[in-house]
């Protein structure tokens, strides 16, 4: 069944309002509300279904600018469930407004179930799933009704601005639209003197990121057009053959949205050190999905090798806390070096299907289940309770909340120390860090730089080994005395941080690592001007050694980036149950 797009009611203050408009004479059905203000785009009204798709008029014939959509539905139809739509602004045409930087043609605005719209947050997570952008939120919060209070949020460039719509961040019925909509227009907005659908059509301008919207929608853009929109320089790190092959593999495997997105940049970087993949993506995809980038980079070559079946399960389980296995299993075959990498990846896929991880993932619900049944714990306990929770499961010993609700209450009290433990090359930014970390009560810093500023010399290497002795012994008898610890070292490599790690544990601490991300030719600027700089040799070595933790490698893992000099940016990893998992991104 087809649906009219309802008209939008102007805000008592609109000035665009015409004549025929409707004004909403009533915004008590907004005032005291949490609503999401976005900017109105300047396009035309159109709705996808799964079986097609019209604009604001239910019989639309055809228009060349109508085009472009049509191929777009074409890509995302079977994603759309039965008796749903999607509704937005196709931007493709210039009507009154160029644009210059549009993500796609393509924004959507309004999600419905029949004949109930969405909210908000489910909105955009499912627009984001199927490729489709959504118009900038340019407010979010309690709406009062006072025009004076919109104009303290955010300004309006009228030059090249529509407006911005008010909608309740709440989901509301069909129905409920005219008191739970709203909209401001700009003066004059139209102005031109033919109307844009008689006059030639003029293509709006699409920006440096839509081909990653593209990619996400499912189309196949090729690796140097990808690599130019992920900001990457110099050569294209993998073929277009090892890129299409990729995509088919995801699309098979059902990957759209930013799983589709995160596959295709894992397999153009698939040859770069995981570290450096997360640092050159965070610009572009910002740190939560250069992270997952950089972990099916690393987890992919992972896979080419013979691993122990009994190993496996348990190993797959760990991974897929952090990263999307359909994802993963489909950029490790299409990068496998032979065909015996190729067999390998085949047999991880049989052991993820029988474990019960491929194709419909269990862990985002028991994820889910115990976010809940911890949620009125202090965050520590819940972040105890929760690395346990998800050890217990990978190893088989529990399979859903209850049973980790039952197994983790020895750490329910949060009455237990806690090792921070950083991890970071030279001139990262660990000790700026620190000094934030530090002002925690009952915490003790453990610098081994300091250690060897003791014994006579801080650059002094000689005796690494001793001093990394007297860190430990000093850890351990903090945390013995219910002392928390910070552990500011580099801790480049995962056996490095086991030996600390395993102090931890054994005197019932809580681990937390904090992982510095910074691009590689950051750390050489900052180098040359920190008080006591590393020699080149030793900084490049550092790079080439650092292996970020992944997630589920501690109780907790941060990841923190910092790039231009910036001050240090943090995101829990999927590994806490308090941040969001990669399917949900």
């Amino acid at each position: 069944m087809r649906v009219h797009y309802p008209r939008t009611a102007h805000l008592p203050w609109s000035p665009g309002a015409t004549a025929d408009d409707v004004r909403s004479g009533d915004l008590s059905g907004l005032v005291g509300r949490q609503v999401v203000i976005t900017e109105k785009m300047d396009g035309e009204n159109t709705t996808l279904y799964r079986d097609g798709l019209h604009a604001r008029s239910l019989d639309s014939a055809h228009h060349p600018s109508r085009t472009w959509i049509k191929a777009l539905h074409g890509r995302i139809a079977d994603r759309i469930p039965d008796g749903w739509r999607i509704c937005g602004e196709n931007l493709f045409a210039r009507h009154s407004i160029p644009y210059a930087d549009l993500d796609g043609y393509f924004y959507g605005f309004s999600v419905w179930d029949g004949d109930r719209c969405l909210d908000w947050d489910a909105t955009v997570r499912f627009l984001r799933g199927v490729g489709i952008p959504t118009p900038r939120v340019l407010f979010r919060g309690v709406f009062d009704g006072d025009e004076r209070t919109l104009g303290k949020a955010f300004r309006l460039d009228l030059s090249r601005q529509e407006g911005y719509v008010v909608r309740a961040a709440d989901g509301f019925a069909y129905a409920e639209f005219g008191a739970r909509v709203a909209k401001w227009v700009r003066p004059s907005h139209v102005q031109t003197h033919t109307h844009w659908m008689f006059a030639e059509v003029v293509p709006n301008g699409l920006g440096s990121r839509a081909p990653l919207w593209a990619v996400r929608s499912g189309m196949d853009v090729g690796a140097t057009e990808l690599a130019t929109a992920l900001g990457l320089d110099g050569d294209v790190p993998k073929p277009d053959e090892t890129l299409a092959d990729a995509y088919a593999r995801l699309d098979v495997a059902g990957c759209f949205g930013s799983p589709r997105l995160i596959g295709a940049a894992a397999a153009l970087l698939n040859e770069r050190r995981r570290a450096d993949a997360i640092a050159e993506l965070v610009v572009p995809l910002g740190l939560p999905m250069a992270r997952r980038v950089g972990d099916v980079v690393g987890n992919a070559r992972r896979l080419h090798n013979a691993l122990d079946d009994e190993q496996r399960r348990a190993g797959l389980v760990r991974m897929a806390f952090g990263t999307d296995l359909a994802v993963l299993h489909a950029v490790s075959a299409a990068t496998a070096p032979h065909a015996a990498a190729r067999e390998h990846v085949a047999w991880s896929v049989l052991i993820a299907e029988e474990a019960g991880l491929l194709p419909e993932s269990p862990l985002p619900d028991f994820q889910a289940a115990c976010r809940e049944a911890f949620a009125g714990l202090p965050e520590r306990a819940a972040n105890r309770c929760w690395g346990e929770a998800r050890e217990l499961f990978a190893q088989g010993r529990v399979t859903s909340a209850e049973e980790a609700v039952a197994a983790t209450w020895r750490w329910r009290d949060g009455d237990y120390p806690q090792l921070t433990h950083m991890a970071g090359i030279s001139g990262s930014g660990k000790s700026t860090l620190v000094e934030t970390l530090a002002k925690t009560a009952d915490t003790e810093v453990i610098s081994l730089d300091e250690i060897r500023t003791a014994r006579g010399s801080r650059t002094d290497q000689s005796a690494n080994q001793e001093v990394l002795h007297e860190g430990i012994r000093r850890t351990e008898s903090l945390l013995a005395r219910g002392v928390s610890v910070v552990w500011d070292a580099t801790s480049l490599m995962r056996s490095a941080r086991t030996l600390v790690d395993r102090v931890a544990a054994r005197r019932n601490a809580l681990i937390e690592h904090r992982v510095l991300i910074v691009p590689a030719d950051d750390l050489a600027w900052r180098n040359v001007k920190r008080e006591h700089p590393v020699p080149e040799d030793v900084l490049a070595k550092q790079i080439r050694r650092y292996e970020p933790s992944y997630p589920g490698e501690a109780h907790r893992v941060w990841y923190h980036y910092s790039g231009d000099g910036s001050p240090a940016e943090g995101q829990a990893s999927d590994g806490d149950v308090l941040a969001d998992a990669p399917w949900e991104d």
